[in-house]
């Protein structure tokens, strides 16, 4: 039975879970999830989990907020007048939106705080600083 190694197209199905149990993706209701390991393509704790597993295999990976999104960077915070955010885009607090980097860069911000002068904007991925658990199983060896 052949055996996963570094370079291999995989599909996986999965379920990732919080630390409190609460599930934040999965590929249920879906096609596997289908990548090269070691290419980067998803997060370092889980790509490290692959190799040597064989097809139809199951685990329970615990990926460390380190080996996963990062932690949170305060750096990624920004407040910004409210008076330079248009009138009709919504602001309550966990909408996401879009900002635009002088290079021209999209990145994905979330509302985190609105007072009358001014509104928090988090450009932190929303798993940064968060640990990881994912129920893993080997669907193909491409």
């Amino acid at each position: 039975m052949s055996e996963v190694a570094v370079g291999d197209t995989v599909r996986i199905h999965y379920t990732g879970t919080l630390s409190d149990g609460t599930v934040f993706d999965s590929s249920e209701g879906r096609a596997p999830l289908e990548f090269a390991v070691g290419s980067g393509q998803i997060i370092p704790g889980l790509d490290r989990a692959l190799p040597g597993m064989s097809v139809g295999e199951k685990k329970t990976v615990e990926v460390p907020a380190e080996e996963a999104y990062g932690p949170l960077n305060p750096d990624a915070r920004q407040s910004v007048p409210r008076d330079n955010i248009p009138a009709d885009i919504p602001l309550e607090p966990g909408t996401q939106l879009q900002m635009q980097t002088p290079q021209g860069q999209v990145v994905p911000v979330t509302v985190v705080e609105v007072d009358e002068a001014a509104v928090t904007l988090d450009a932190n991925h929303p798993l940064a600083g968060k640990d990881l658990t994912f129920a893993i199983e080997l669907v193909e060896i491409a």
